[in-house]
């Protein structure tokens, strides 16, 4: 009977011993290389914390992590049989698009009788010291990375290369030859590990140093948002008491007339009446102001550059303020220098700037007089608006352009204001690259200088015309009779949501002699128009059951209604919105709250009998007039 011993075989113990003496080597290895790179990612970590707790300028707490990865390396290379000859680790940094880099940080060898700083790189073609301030080629560094034991590994990031990490060594000796392969592996995991700890710990330093500045931007930010709530708040009360103030004088004196008993006499309802429309038009400058300081804020002011001629606008200016000097007894003065021609600018917004100033003047001026005085000086025009009256002092004169700021004394003894015209003139101002300046004493008057260059050099066109925007054609408007009595058979088909206004339209213009139907909402309208044939077409933008512009843009793709001419009346009063009504096939608008003179107008004009025959040739013509008519309105 055969039998078999338990126990291993002699010869077989003794073939196993040799990989079981390599195994534990390379677990030894292995225990030394993560116990290396652990001890390196804890001294990385201190860096951090340190830098956490310090705040150190950026280029100290950076040179601290690149000191610390060396001296570890060294360290840790120097404490295992890995160092069999002298070796050093350094590290060389570059800058963006550089093609060298500068080596900044090196080890010492702990051979006291070697040179430290003098150790060996090793290439194809040359050898390179690692020393401080050596430079090195980016040639050389990528041919230490990419040979077959690499020297060098490089340490970036998504933001690019911020340096190289390279160890230097000693040829071995030749008895030691047979560990060069294993050992320089072995060397190899280290280092290339340790340039990722390395890598690492600069993002996150990067993060370190910017929490003081990101800290600081949401400080900025809250205290921001504080001061924007603030605002908000002061916007809102102050302006719920600009409104209401008006309005209290509209329906109180509206109650007045409408109180059952109360007959007053025919001069004392026409001072009610006058009472109520001034108002009203205190409550539309109200509005006025605050579209423009909205649209200025929100960049959205557009601005009309033409040549305006100097003396000719002034003039304008002060017969506008002349009747309100004369109920004051105030003398009103002009002085222009000889040589004053022109100077480019938006002559609406000029307009509104002296205007705002004069305005302002007259209603603190009581005795004496108020004047424009126009010099130029340099390439600049000086338009001073100047006053006899109360004058300003020094600590109104620091918030005196601020929205809604104003003067204790004008609020105490009952003076009109919003406190925004002055804002919105030092912005006017400064979107024509100018500025306006004040000098005041109390009881010595008042000089505000409104500084406009004389042209205009980034995109501003001077143009010779004397083109009008939508206001100024208003006011011209307003200021002439209708062109033309209409006849009783003329049709106008009201398209209009808000039954005062409706009954505001329908009362004027059946006075003026048109027939005028009106409808509520869009299918209204498309019943109205099998039964009608209407000269014009009124029509509201903001309808209960549609847009008013898009029922435009279905008249225009009915060829029956194709030509109709017809006008929009809405309270848009932003930027685009004259771009948004043309593209729908608008003829002209009107914009609310309704210049009456200006409806008529507009309704005569396109209500005019054609004078060609010819279809065709008709419905070119009244869309070719249509679209200047919004051309000239709509700027």
């Amino acid at each position: 009977m055969q039998q078999y011993s338990s126990l291993p075989d002699q010869n077989s113990l003794i073939d196993a011993t040799p990989k079981l003496l390599t195994t534990i080597e390379q677990l030894r290895a292995q225990l030394w290389l993560e116990s290396s790179l652990n001890q390196l990612q804890s001294r990385l970590n201190d860096c951090l914390l340190s830098a956490c707790n310090t705040v150190p300028q950026a280029e100290a707490a950076q040179a601290e992590i690149f000191q610390t990865v060396v001296n570890e390396i060294n360290s840790a290379v120097h404490s295992s049989n890995l160092a069999l000859t002298e070796c050093a680790v350094g590290i060389a940094m570059c800058q963006p698009q550089e093609t060298v880099a500068t080596v900044c940080y090196v080890s010492r060898s702990p051979s006291p009788n070697s040179p430290p700083l003098f150790l060996e790189v090793l290439t194809a073609e040359k050898k390179l010291l690692l020393r401080l301030q050596e430079v090195i080629e980016f040639e050389d560094l990528q041919q230490l990375e990419n040979q077959q034991l690499p020297s060098a590994w490089r340490l970036a990031d998504d933001s690019g290369i911020m340096g190289w990490l390279i160890i230097a060594t000693a040829p071995l000796s030749s008895h030691h030859e047979s560990l060069i392969e294993s050992q320089a592996q072995l060397r190899s995991q280290l280092m290339a590990r340790s340039a990722k700890y390395c890598t690492t710990a600069l993002v996150q330093l990067r993060h370190i140093l910017s929490w003081p500045q990101r800290c600081q931007q949401l400080s900025n930010s809250n205290q921001e948002l504080e001061r924007t709530n603030q605002l908000k708040n002061q916007f809102l009360a102050n302006t719920s008491h600009e409104i209401r103030t008006p309005l209290s004088s509209i329906i109180g004196f509206t109650d007045l007339l409408l109180a059952p008993g109360y007959e007053p006499t025919k001069e004392r309802q026409q001072e009610y009446l006058n009472i109520i429309k001034s108002s009203g038009k205190h409550l539309l400058d109200l509005i006025n102001d605050i579209l423009d300081l909205s649209k200025i804020e929100a960049n959205q002011l557009e601005v009309q550059w033409e040549r305006v001629d100097v003396p000719i606008l002034c003039n304008n200016v002060l017969a506008l303020v002349k009747e309100k000097a004369a109920n004051k007894g105030l003398k009103l003065c002009l002085e222009l220098e000889p040589d004053i021609t022109t100077l480019v600018a938006d002559p609406l917004r000029l307009k509104q700037m002296l205007l705002n100033l004069l305005f302002n003047a007259l209603k603190f001026t009581n005795n004496g007089s108020v004047g424009l005085q126009v010099a130029p000086k340099g390439g600049f025009m000086h338009f001073t608006v100047w006053d006899t009256g109360t004058g300003i002092s020094q600590e109104d004169q620091v918030q005196l352009f601020q929205p809604y700021f104003q003067i204790a004394k004008a609020v105490a003894d009952g003076i009109e204001g919003t406190g925004l015209g002055l804002a919105v003139t030092q912005k006017l101002a400064q979107i024509h690259g100018g500025l306006v300046k004040v000098e005041s004493e109390i009881d010595r008057g008042s000089r505000f200088t409104l500084v406009l260059p004389l042209k205009q050099e980034l995109g501003v066109g001077e143009d010779e015309g004397t083109g009008e925007d939508e206001e100024a054609g208003e006011a011209k408007f307003s200021l002439f009779p209708v062109p033309l009595t209409p006849s009783s058979s003329v049709e106008i088909l009201l398209v209009e949501n808000d039954l005062p206004n409706a009954n505001l339209m329908q009362i004027y213009l059946r006075k003026l002699g048109y027939q005028v139907t009106w409808v509520k909402n869009a299918d209204k309208m498309w019943e109205a128009l099998t039964q009608l044939d209407p000269a014009v077409i009124l029509m509201d933008v903001f309808l209960a059951d549609g847009n008013g512009l898009n029922l435009v843009q279905q008249l225009r793709e009915h060829q029956q209604y194709r030509t109709i001419p017809v006008i929009v009346q809405t309270a848009m009063a932003m930027k685009g919105d004259r771009e948004t009504c043309l593209a729908a096939g608008v003829n002209d608008y009107i914009s609310k709250p309704i210049d009456l003179p200006l409806l008529a107008s507009l309704v005569a004009k396109y209500s005019q009998a054609p004078t060609l025959v010819d279809g065709e040739q008709r419905s070119r013509g009244a869309e070719e007039q249509g679209s200047r008519g919004a051309e000239g309105k709509l700027q």
